[in-house]
């Protein structure tokens, strides 16, 4: 989170100061050309510092999900949650059928994520009738375990040694087991909690291991500028699995 702060705050900064060399910004205190480049050698600053900031490793102490399982460390992680009014059972349905068009902001957010272009589906170019775990599933992530009504698991390959080539896709026995230097690999899944009161608490943390330190500074640069957007998906997806739910039981008028 600081690290995609400073990345951020330095990438505007810069702009600011950019945008002050023909014609020093002096509404925002920038008289001179020579304090617009030294805005934007701080701004350098503090989006080196931003990037090149150390991602502490993280162990589970104690197994308590299947996320657990296949990702017991890590360096990168969010996580959300969402109070969903309906039965475990529901929930876990609308998991598996809610589809991209359902969840907002996320054709706009894929969309800068890919910068515009086309490409074959996958979840940053999902059919928008479909639903979206199924999409994944198909295309780059791996479905790696499930408990009906409970927890679903998936994961994918987010970065590699320049080259690699798979000649099939991993199982996720393979997944779990991939250590070698150079990689970096996405866990992510969705957990539900019943409340005691007829709802339950719905859950959804995405954890990326890094193998090396090489790998790991790599992905950092890439981690600290998508999570914003990334972040804000993983929430709308959340709200948009619960409004099917709460929906799902109530009679058509």
């Amino acid at each position: 989170m600081i690290g995609s702060f400073l990345v951020y705050a330095g990438l505007i900064t810069m702009l600011i100061g950019l945008g002050s060399m023909p014609r020093p910004l002096k509404f925002l205190g920038i008289r001179t050309r020579k304090r617009a480049a030294q805005l934007i050698g701080v701004a350098v600053l503090v989006l080196a510092v931003g990037i090149l900031l150390p991602a502490d490793e993280i162990h589970v102490a104690k197994p308590e999900s299947l996320l657990d399982g296949f990702s017991p460390s890590w360096q990168f992680s969010e996580a959300h949650a969402t109070h969903v009014m309906t039965t475990p059972d529901k929930v876990f349905k609308s998991i598996k059928s809610v589809t991209a068009e359902e969840i907002r902001f996320f054709g706009i957010l894929t969309r800068i994520r890919r910068f515009g272009r086309p490409g074959p589906e996958s979840i940053l170019q999902a059919p928008e009738k479909q639903p979206l775990l199924e999409v994944a599933t198909r295309t780059s992530f791996l479905l790696l375990a499930e408990e009906p009504n409970r927890e679903l698991v998936i994961g994918t390959i987010v970065l590699a040694p320049p080259g690699t080539r798979f000649t099939s896709r991993p199982d996720p026995g393979a997944f779990k087991a991939l250590i070698q230097p150079g990689f970096a690999k996405a866990t992510m899944n969705f957990l539900i909690q019943p409340d005691g009161s007829g709802g339950c608490l719905l859950k959804t943390e995405t954890r990326v291991f890094a193998t090396d330190a090489t790998s790991k500074r790599r992905f950092a640069a890439y981690w600290r500028i998508i999570y914003p957007g990334s972040s804000l998906i993983r929430s709308m997806w959340l709200q948009a699995i619960k409004q099917r739910a709460e929906l799902s039981g109530v009679p058509v008028k």
